[in-house]
């Protein structure tokens, strides 16, 4: 497998990404290629390290990218750092595509996302049918019902995030929050502590200071967010559109993760060809970085995507 460093246009600025090259790559050759789409908030050093790795592993090309404000790749000037919204990934992810399109050893084009990428690749495919296939892990995709179920709680969230737009447009300065309540600094304890949802071990694990794949083992991520996301975060574009999704899709999950009807509920509004895998021994984080759980996702995705159909 190699690893090139690339950039392509989005926004009209350069967006930074990894290009994955399956071992013994030659240009005079098609592959097929997968355009990455990684949860919220992470950068291209996190899921799309290790999807990109695994999927190059198994023959594809595999484009891992900072989107707009994230990690390597600039805000828009007169804007701020650690802005990832929602309308913004998907433009970004169509822009993705354009860039995969352009190379002659690219044969066809799959979407892969993850967690919040799932609901960036189902969005982005609606309208996108260069994307030819699309395979979603412990996707967020129908995720009003988790989302909404408590209408206090989200109405705060949005007072949260109205206020935060408002004091960045007045004092032109960025509005940091910790949108789950991790912060950079947080020990294991003091997160599980603070309590909110039951997944607080297992994002910890993964995200917290001392986490696989926290700030410390990733430099360019940070738990820190600008405070507006949750107007457009709560905005469910994918689940809106699902049956006029066309392309055939994987919908892979775990069936105890507290975030399985995000699965469920997308599969029940589709009309496409579509597949759904289940599994009880995994948790939601677990397809993110453990080993057994990313080698029977991305074993799947790449069977799912070689499949003639």
């Amino acid at each position: 497998m190699t690893k090139k460093r690339i950039t392509f246009k989005s926004f009209g600025v350069d967006l930074v990404g990894d290009l994955y090259l399956p071992e013994g790559f030659d240009e005079s050759q098609k592959y097929k290629a997968i355009v990455g789409a990684s949860p919220f908030p992470q950068v291209k050093d996190q899921i799309p390290a290790t999807y990109g790795s695994e999927m190059a592993a198994r023959g594809f090309i595999y484009l891992g990218f900072d989107y707009l404000g994230m990690g390597e790749s600039p805000a828009l000037p007169g804007e701020f750092k650690q802005s990832r919204y929602m309308f913004r990934l998907i433009e970004n992810t169509w822009d993705a595509v354009s860039y995969l399109g352009t190379p002659p050893f690219v044969e066809e084009i799959y979407g892969l996302g993850v967690c919040q990428g799932g609901s960036i690749i189902a969005s982005a495919a609606v309208t996108d049918h260069r994307i030819k296939k699309i395979a979603m892990v412990s996707g967020m995709m129908a995720a009003d019902d988790f989302q909404w179920a408590d209408r206090d709680m989200t109405n705060q969230q949005i007072a949260a995030a109205n206020a935060s737009m408002q004091k960045m447009y007045e004092t032109g300065k960025p509005d940091y929050v910790a949108p789950f309540g991790l912060n950079d600094e947080m020990s294991r304890q003091e997160f599980i502590d603070v309590g909110g949802n039951p997944m607080v071990g297992e994002t910890y694990d993964y995200y917290g200071r001392d986490g696989v794949k926290g700030p410390v083992a990733v430099p360019n991520f940070t738990n820190m967010h600008i405070g507006d996301q949750g107007m457009q975060s709560l905005i469910s574009i994918g689940e809106a559109y699902a049956d006029k999704i066309v392309q055939p899709s994987l919908t892979i999950y775990s069936k105890s993760a507290f975030t399985a009807i995000c699965s469920t509920q997308f599969v029940e509004k589709l009309t496409n060809a579509h597949e759904e895998l289940a599994f009880d021994e995994f948790s939601h984080v677990d397809f993110y970085y453990k080993p057994e759980a990313v080698k029977a996702s991305a074993d799947a995705v790449a069977e799912f995507f070689n499949r003639h159909s």
